[in-house]
Parts: C-alpha cells; sequence; structure tokens
C-alpha cells in the first residue's frame, strides 16, 4: 500500500502528542513497578530526574519522524522500515547519551516513533489511520525478525520460541491492537484505569525478562483482580511494593500507555 501524501495542513500534531504523552506517562503516581515521583519501583539505574532527561532528549526526533514520513509519502509502506530504521537508531543515541546508557524509553521511541512516521504519511489523521498505517509498516516483522533468524538467539527471539510472545514488533504489526482494545474499555477518566487494563492483558516482554512466564501471568492476575474488585491509591500502592518485592516492571504495558494516550487524544 502506498502512503498518501498529505498537502493540507494537519489539525493534529502527532509529534506534539507523542511528547505529551511521555510526559503524562512519568508523572502518573503511583505506577505499579515503574518509575514514578514516588520511587524508582522496579529499577536500580533510574528514577524520575533521568527520565527527564530522556525525555527532553528524544522528543525533538518525533517531528523528524514525521517530516521523514511526509517526504517518503509516495513510497510503499512494507519499503518504509529501513527509511526509518536509521533515524531510529539515532534518536536511541540521543536517549543514551543524556542517561548515561541507561534504555529509558526504547519501547516508547520504537512505538511513538512509528506513529509520527505515519503521521507524515497518512492524509487525514484518525486513531485509526495510524494504527492502520503502523500495521502496513510493519507487515512481517515479526516472521523476518524472530521466527527466520538463525544463529544465538536474542532475548525477544527466545520468548517467541518458547512463549509465542511478539513484544514490541507483533504491538506494532497489529496495529497497536493491544492498547486499541484497552482504550475500548476505558472510560477515559484515571490513566490508572488504562494501565492497568493494559496490564491485565499486555503480553509484556519485559516482565518474561524480569519474572519468566510466572511473572507475567501474576502481574496480569494482579491487575485483573484490581479491576473486578476495584482500586484505589492505596491499592495501587500494595501493588507497587508487591511488584518492586519481586522485581517486575511493566516496562512495555507503560510504552503502550502512551501510545494508547496519543490515540485517545487523536479521537
Amino acid at each position: 500500500m502506498t502512503g498518501l501524501l498529505a498537502t493540507k495542513p494537519r489539525p493534529v500534531d502527532v509529534p506534539a502528542l507523542a511528547e505529551a504523552a511521555l510526559w503524562q506517562e512519568l508523572e502518573l503516581t503511583p505506577k505499579p513497578g515503574l518509575v514514578d515521583k514516588l520511587n524508582n519501583g522496579s529499577h536500580r539505574d533510574m528514577d524520575h530526574a533521568l527520565f527527564v532527561r530522556s525525555i527532553a532528549a528524544i522528543t525533538p526526533w518525533f517531528s523528524r519522524f514525521a517530516e521523514l514520513g511526509s517526504a517518503h509519502a509516495d513510497k510503499p509502506a512494507d519499503a518504509q522500515l529501513r527509511i526509518i530504521r536509521p533515524m531510529g537508531m539515532a534518536c536511541e543515541q540521543a536517549m543514551y547519551a543524556a542517561t548515561n546508557g541507561v534504555n529509558t524509553h526504547k519501547g516508547g521511541i520504537f512505538a511513538l516513533g512509528l506513529l509520527c512516521f505515519a503521521a507524515g504519511r497518512v492524509k487525514n489523521i484518525s486513531a485509526d489511520s495510524l494504527c492502520c498505517e503502523v500495521s502496513n509498516i510493519c507487515s512481517g516483522l515479526v516472521s523476518r525478525e524472530l521466527a527466520a533468524r538463525g544463529g544465538q538467539a536474542t532475548a525477544g527471539e527466545r520468548q517467541f520460541q518458547q512463549y509465542g510472545l511478539t513484544g514490541a514488533r507483533g504491538e506494532a504489526e497489529s496495529g497497536f491492537a493491544t492498547a486499541r482494545r484497552a482504550l475500548a474499555q476505558w472510560n477515559g477518566q484515571s490513566l490508572h484505569g488504562l494501565l492497568l487494563r493494559l496490564m491485565a492483558v499486555n503480553q509484556d516482554s519485559n516482565l518474561v525478562s524480569r519474572g519468566g512466564i510466572e511473572g507475567l501471568r501474576y502481574v496480569q492476575g494482579y491487575a485483573r483482580e484490581l479491576l473486578a474488585n476495584g482500586w484505589d491509591r492505596e491499592a495501587l500502592l500494595k501493588m507497587d511494593k508487591a511488584l518492586i518485592e519481586r522485581n517486575l516492571s511493566p516496562g512495555g504495558s507503560a510504552d503502550l500507555l502512551s501510545v494508547g494516550w496519543v490515540l485517545s487524544a487523536i479521537k
């Protein structure tokens, strides 16, 4: 599919929304197992101040992703990954330079960078059009990069081989299906509610890396229990304590929270 070159002023500034989404995610407190204004979650190498520096370093790139997408809007979607990847890697290097080598936002750069790039390609920006374009851009990504590679397996490849988990690649190839399903069930009020819905269903590779499939199931079950029985700040603080004790951090759900915020803002 070929991107539709945008010729009219865009009423939706997706790069600005992507930046705002990172701030919304960071400032949301408490966030079980994640860095927030109260503590560092299950992380010993990062804190709130480090995330502030990271966001400042990477957000100037979002408009560049959109400009790159616009410049290549006449080219087929399935030829776009090789175009966007060098810029994505450069954005990652800016993050690492700001954080002294700590990975604070690699997943966010991947997901939000794709949304911004897609925004440059589509004529009429909507949640549906962006997600469809990201899916087209990433078509076949899982089979190419997780299922068919030889040699020593990466962590993502091992998770795919052992559990069928597709991680960030699969989420992008699906057009952020997990985030969109969670949004459909969200009342549009507290972002904590959206985060819990994401944690309840997301096949979070970060949790598997830290706690195995048992860690993933633990967090999913905990989130589902809170959604079923009700939750308040104290319940979230208790969950935060439980995840920190188990060294579990639902970073994949945090990335999808940013994606979900952007999509909800566009609607």
